[in-house]
This record gives C-alpha cells, structure tokens and sequence, in this order.
C-alpha cells in the first residue's frame, strides 16, 4: 500500500506541475492531495514515512484554499494566460532544489524550510525575469508596471505548489538523510 500511496503523491505532483500552463487553480489543490496522501505512507515496521503534523496540514489547507480563491478572482483574460509559467515553473523547481542544500550547512528544520521557501521565491523572480527577455514577454517586462501583477499572478500559486513538495522533501531529508 505505501508504494501506491507513494506513486499517486509523484503522479499528484506531476499532474499539479503540468497543469500550471492550463489551469494554474489545479496547481496548488493537486499539489495539497499529494503531500496529504503522502502523510498516509507507512514504512514496514508501522511508523509514518512522512509525519505530517495537523497544524502543518491545515496550515497548508488554509494558504491553498486562500490562494484557490485569489485565482478565481483574478481578471479572466489573467488567469487564462499560460505565458510565462512554464519557465516559471522550471524555476521554481531549479530554486527549490537549490533550497534543499541547506541541509548540507544548518542542523535546524526550520532554516531549512525557509532557505527552501526563499529560494523557490528567487527561482521564480529570476526565471519571470527571463521570459520578460523573449519576444512573448516584452508586454511585462519589468518597466511596463505590469510585472509585478503578473509575478505574483503566476507565480504565487506555483510558489505554493513547489513549496508542498519542498516539504516534504525537507522533511524526507530531515528524517532520512541523517
């Protein structure tokens, strides 16, 4: 059972990062469904392969319904755009795995989480600033006063959705990794 269990949380994680360009409102909900379903997984001797704590999980219920709900009411001809997310996503994915060196410098889980979560955030900044380089993102480059808006459009469900998986792999590392 943990090894399904632990192919629905990747094909979870999979799905929420391939559906950014489509439907950027699924991102952050898939993302949820994999860390939680994950927090059922059990190791062979009974014990939780990943202990998800019930602040934790309804902390990240509450920020993933906010930011489902912020989706829903951002201006339509926004959140129909998929431009951008891709490298966006990239980022987030590249900032998040370098996120997860801190582990090699800093003993505490909770500097760990936060070098995660900050360089996921940077990951995403400099990759939105990168497509604001090609021909489709001159419309929001930086001095067209419509990049931030689009940044934290865009970027911010899929700050969460990469900051789901990050900790899970923070705490997998944390425990695992020793």
């Amino acid at each position: 059972m943990t090894i399904l269990l632990i192919i629905l949380s990747v094909a979870l994680w999979a799905g929420a990062f391939c559906a950014v360009p489509r439907r950027i409102i699924l991102a952050p909900a898939l993302s949820y469904l994999a860390m939680d379903v994950l927090s059922y997984a059990r190791l062979s001797d009974g014990s939780l392969l990943f202990p998800l704590s019930n602040t934790m999980n309804m902390s990240w219920l509450a920020i993933t319904l906010v930011v489902m709900v912020i989706i829903i009411l951002q201006n339509p001809a926004i959140r129909q755009q998929g431009r951008g997310t891709a490298y966006m996503t990239m980022g987030a994915l590249a900032g998040l795995a370098v996120g997860l060196l801190a582990y090699t410098f800093t003993p505490s889980l909770q500097l760990r989480y936060a070098v995660m979560v900050l360089a996921t955030a940077a990951g995403i900044m400099l990759s939105g600033l990168v497509f604001t380089n090609t021909p489709d993102g001159r419309s929001i480059a930086p001095g067209s006063g419509h990049f931030l808006r689009y940044l934290l459009a865009k970027g911010f469900p899929i700050l969460v959705a990469a900051g789901q998986l990050g900790v899970a792999a923070v705490m997998l590392l944390a425990r695992y990794a020793a």
